[in-house]
């Protein structure tokens, strides 16, 4: 059951969210300790792109460190809205922090093949893991401001195909959809969300609309299926918004940015770039050491896994061999891997079941990671002196080496509330001063 304190901690004015965490740290019993477990989630998004639960940055570092997590990292959706807040809680937090970006690309390579972006051939999830910053130097941040914008106009096109298809159920953008995200970055998952509610209204008697989706969407909907629940808005989504719906138009680089210059951006905003994995069974996903060349060639260095779609506990079949398959890729080729749950649809889990057979063996392997990615970021943050940087490769050439330094130094430093003790705390452990290249 959630509480008034929880949805304050989800309100949409950030000072309201500041407040709210003054208020449940204060009401903390003195001297509690914190709960501590080996789980990472690195790939949680916020309500500044979508969230299944409707969570701000402060609220998922809360439940976070609530959950016991090592290390919690955020990828919202085209925007880096979230960054500063989501460290500075953690910082109050004493939690372990990495911030960054998601978006889908264009890989003109695999054009004809779907990758990891269900029902859209040539276009990828792709991320940027450890961006330490909301505030960019140019052209940086107007490529930034570039993703968010040509989002924006793909989901206003697509709105108007999708509203000639579903009437008498349609949307304005500005009106219905907008609102539902505070900074105005909205997702087809909000579109589906906002269909949902909308049908809702005109059909309120519950057999109605499940008469209506049923002839929209061409699939038989149980009337427990609605008003909005998880399968039904993947519905929505798929027979409207994927390949063969209505409002599906066929990508190119002008609908969604290419992959080397999202990866260019990526760098030059002090991240390092990283293929999104679903779970090998798409064509292009079945040629992964082609899609790797591909993807290492304009700059990839790291690898995102979500462990809960890639297995049924206790069952030995395909995906469980296809996840254990593209670790051991990841491995050989000294990929970094960030792992963890979205929490992007309703109903998904926090954090992943590290302790499950299937997961356990890479316990280990995944906190060695997000230690590194936590030290890169705040590396990067205070000196830019990330995993990828000029003076990273000179001191470390040799990328094993590199990987150990930066996975003691994350293992080492614990947050601080106050900043500037946080960076000396790194300085110190890190054993050098900013500006000494040893």
């Amino acid at each position: 059951m959630e509480s008034e304190l929880d949805h304050q901690l989800d309100h949409v004015d950030a000072d309201r969210r500041e407040q709210a965490l003054d208020a449940w740290l204060a009401a903390r019993p003195a001297g509690e300790d914190w709960p501590r477990s080996e789980a990472v989630n690195l790939h949680l998004h916020t309500f500044f792109s979508f969230n299944g639960e409707n969570c701000s940055p402060t609220r998922l570092a809360v439940r976070a460190r609530t959950a016991g997590l090592a290390v919690a990292g955020i990828v919202d959706f085209d925007v880096l809205d979230a960054v500063e807040e989501f460290q500075a809680a953690a910082r109050r937090l004493r939690l372990r922090a990495c911030t960054g970006i998601e978006t889908r690309v264009y890989v003109p390579e695999l054009a004809d093949r779907v990758i990891n972006s269900p029902g859209e051939p040539g276009i990828a999830y792709h991320m940027g893991i450890g961006i330490p910053r909301r505030r960019l130097a140019p052209p940086a941040a107007s490529f930034l401001a570039g993703l968010k914008e040509t989002a924006e106009r793909r989901n206003r096109d697509l709105l108007q195909r999708v509203n000639a298809f579903l009437q008498p159920v349609t949307l304005d953008y500005d009106r219905d959809v907008l609102p539902l995200t505070p900074n105005g970055n909205a997702t087809e998952r909000h579109l589906c969300s906002a269909y949902a509610h909308q049908a809702a209204t005109t059909f309120p008697a519950q057999e109605a609309l499940a008469a209506y989706w049923s002839e929209k969407l061409a699939t038989a909907i149980p009337v427990e299926q609605c008003p909005a629940t998880p399968a039904l808005l993947d519905l929505i989504r798929a027979k409207t918004m994927k390949r063969g719906g209505v409002g599906y138009v066929p990508p190119d680089a002008t609908a969604f940015p290419r992959l080397q210059d999202m990866n260019a951006f990526v760098r030059a905003a002090g991240g390092i770039p990283c293929v999104a994995w679903l779970d090998g069974c798409s064509t292009g996903e079945q040629a992964m050491e082609e899609w790797l060349d591909v993807a290492m060639g304009s700059g990839v260095r790291a690898l995102n896994i979500i462990p809960d779609r890639n297995y049924t506990p206790g069952v030995e079949d395909e995906k469980v061999a296809h996840l254990r398959a593209v670790i051991a890729l990841a491995e050989r080729r000294q990929l970094l891997l960030a792992v963890g749950t979205e929490m992007n649809a309703p109903g998904q889990k926090f954090v992943d079941d590290f302790a499950s057979r299937e997961l356990s063996p890479y316990r280990a392997l995944f906190l060695r990671h997000a230690h590194i990615l936590y030290a890169h970021t705040m590396q990067e943050r205070y000196w830019q002196r990330g995993f990828q940087s000029n003076w990273a490769q000179a001191t470390y050439p040799d990328i094993g080496a590199r990987m150990d330094f930066f996975a003691a130094l994350g293992e080492a430093v614990q947050p601080e509330p106050d900043e500037d003790r946080f960076r000396a705390a790194f300085a110190e452990a890190s054993r050098y001063r900013p500006g000494n290249n040893h």
